[in-house]
């Protein structure tokens, strides 16, 4: 079966803080790895970490090197493999930009939210993505408290957000992007 190219970028900038404030969150190790390691399963073309501070894109690039090239790469092959996907881009609109080179096509950018009782379901998306002539996609991830309504004016479509069965919905960005993409492409 043919499927859209799908990407994943995570959002630090602009993103709020628990008060409602715009912030700039700082990068983790954590969520290089782990949802790389989830695009690399679930077929995702590229993973961008966008970021506006120079320094915390020179730490991801210190981080991915690490297992790319030195150690790491000796250690463990696999995690390089999924490394390799990691894209690092300053703004949302670079990520955009080098997504449509990569699938010849402007990306759906697709906003997430925790915080929304609307928005398109998982299953819509999928049957979208798994179209004959499907619009590639980058779904958008936001850290800290969650992207800010300017970007997600910016997005052509929000997704529904994940619920389980009780009030508290607090998933970490690394288990909310695993759980979409397997809703997205898992068997």
């Amino acid at each position: 079966m043919t499927v859209a190219d799908l990407f994943l970028a995570l959002i630090h900038y602009p993103v709020l803080n628990r008060n409602g404030a715009i912030v700039t969150s700082a990068i983790t190790s954590l969520d290089i790895h782990d949802l790389a390691r989830s695009s690399r399963t679930y077929g995702v073309r590229a993973f961008f970490i966008v970021h506006p501070i120079p320094e915390q894109r020179d730490f991801a690039r210190t981080v991915i090197d690490h297992w790319r090239f030195d150690f790491g790469r000796a250690f463990d092959s696999r995690r390089r493999e999924a490394l390799d996907l990691v894209r690092i881009t300053a703004t949302l609109e670079d990520a955009c930009a080098e997504a449509e080179k990569i699938a010849g096509a402007r990306p759906l950018v697709v906003h997430t939210s925790a915080r929304t009782d609307r928005g398109v379901t998982f299953a819509r998306m999928r049957a979208r993505l798994e179209a004959s002539d499907g619009q590639p996609a980058m779904i958008l991830l936001g850290t800290g408290f969650g992207m800010t309504p300017e970007v997600a004016a910016r997005a052509d479509i929000l997704l529904e957000a994940i619920n389980g069965p009780t009030d508290y919905n607090h998933l970490s960005v690394r288990a909310a992007g695993a759980i979409m993409l397997d809703r997205l492409r898992g068997r």
